[in-house]
């Protein structure tokens, strides 16, 4: 199987900001926008802040793994699990699809003065406790690749189930000039 880190990357184009060049030098370009699973659009725009809905960690149009977050110490469960520590790699792909639903609604990503909030949700193991080490993967990716403006407020939540059964989702506030 392939690792997250090792498909994290989606379309193949040249980059068009100093952000996406942030993104190709880790390996990264962003991918199409995910289309819509129910009713509601990718992102929105209210005033100078971009509202990104809930990005799932799809990798070139797939979800790459499926399952409850746990370490293996906790819990009983008889469901596919995921490991923290790919799961933190699925969050980082989160990010950079929510960064790509940004685009989408700005057209620049060079246009963001800041992430100013991030949520991440976690489908854990009723006994898992590690959601900020999770979704740390995308709020360290954020700040790899903008910066001091990539550093926010977050909320790191542990949920039952997520959409599709996905380990991970995230949603972000960008602030744009």
């Amino acid at each position: 199987m392939t690792t997250p880190q090792e498909t994290a990357s989606g379309a193949a184009a040249a980059p068009s900001s100093a952000v996406e060049q942030r993104l190709a030098e880790l390996g990264l370009t962003l991918p199409e926008v995910a289309a819509p699973v129910a009713a509601y659009v990718p992102a929105v725009i209210s005033g100078n802040h971009v509202y990104t809905s809930g990005q799932l960690p799809f990798i070139d149009g797939k979800l790459e793994a499926t399952g409850k977050v746990s370490s293996g110490t906790e819990g009983t469960s008889d469901e596919p699990t995921v490991s923290p520590e790919d799961a933190k790699a699925y969050a980082a792909v989160c990010a950079v699809n929510a960064l790509a639903a940004v685009k989408s609604v700005i057209g620049d990503l060079d246009r963001i003065t800041r992430i100013v909030k991030v949520v991440g949700f976690v489908s854990s193991d009723p006994s898992f406790t590690g959601q900020p080490g999770v979704i740390n993967g995308a709020s360290e990716l954020l700040g790899r690749v903008l910066g001091d403006a990539g550093q926010h407020a977050r909320s790191a939540v542990g949920v039952s189930v997520l959409p599709l059964d996905s380990p991970v989702e995230v949603e972000l506030i960008a602030e744009f000039s």
